[in-house]
Formats: structure tokens, sequence, C-alpha cells
């Protein structure tokens, strides 16, 4: 599984902490910056990751800023992206099973890393259910 992965400043520190973890876990990443916790604007990185995502260069990506919601606004501009920003495991696995999520969005000022890894994990293991979703994904990637 190839992971694209993009913060802001408020979202660098927990970027490399889950970075560092995709890669003990043999996971490929690349990550689109920032390289360093200098303040920056989010869309950037946001719209790099998801226009990759969408383009089917990476199967995921990883985008974190202070709260998450500034990333998921911008990335879900990006036709065939589905990001979904979740705080517990449960959204996690609902955003994958149910809608497909291909891009996850944490903010790094809400969680802290026990629970950003443990959703993480979640994400990347759970499975989309497809049948009866597929259907509901379908009008919302038409719509974008």
């Amino acid at each position: 599984m190839r992971i694209a992965l993009g913060s802001d400043h408020a979202g660098w520190r927990l970027k490399e902490t889950i970075k560092g973890h995709l890669t003990a876990k043999g996971l490929t990443t690349v990550d689109f910056g920032p390289a360093k916790a200098e303040s920056c604007d989010y869309a950037e990185y946001a719209l790099k990751v998801a226009r990759s995502v969408a383009a089917g260069e990476f199967d995921r990506g990883i985008l974190i800023c202070g709260t998450g919601l500034g990333m998921s606004m911008a990335a879900n501009r990006i036709k065939g992206v589905r990001a979904a920003l979740c705080y517990n495991e449960y959204l996690a696995r609902m955003s994958r099973a149910h809608n497909n999520a291909n891009v996850l969005c944490l903010g790094e000022r809400v969680i802290g890393d026990g629970l950003a890894l443990s959703i993480l994990d979640v994400w990347l293991e759970a499975e989309y259910e497809g049948g009866r979703h597929q259907r509901r994904v379908d009008i919302f990637d038409q719509a974008s």
C-alpha cells in the first residue's frame, strides 16, 4: 500500500510520528510536506495529497492539521477523493466500511498520539463493504 502524507505546521509533529509508524509497519509513504513546522497554508498540502490519491498514484492519503477540519474541506474539493475527519476508531472504521474513504484527516490539537495511531491502524485495516453503500458513494462521487 502506498500512502501520501501531508500536514501544515499545526500537524507537522503528528505527521512525523505517523510516518515513523507506517514505515515500521513496512508501508511505503511519500511526504508531500511541509519539511518543518513553520507557518504554512494547509490547503496547499491537502490539494497535493488529494490530487495524487485521485490520480491513482497512491492508494490512500493522510492529512493532519490542528483540527483536521481545513484539511478535510480542502481535500474533498478534488473529484474522486473521499476524505474523512476521524476523532475515534468507530468513525475510522465506518469511513472505510460504508464510505470507502481514501484520505484520513486528523487533528493534532484534538487527539493525542496514541489515539491517532489507533485510529490510523483501524482505518488502514478496515475494508470497504461495497454492496448497498456503493450506490451512495457513486452519488457523491458524481457530484464532485
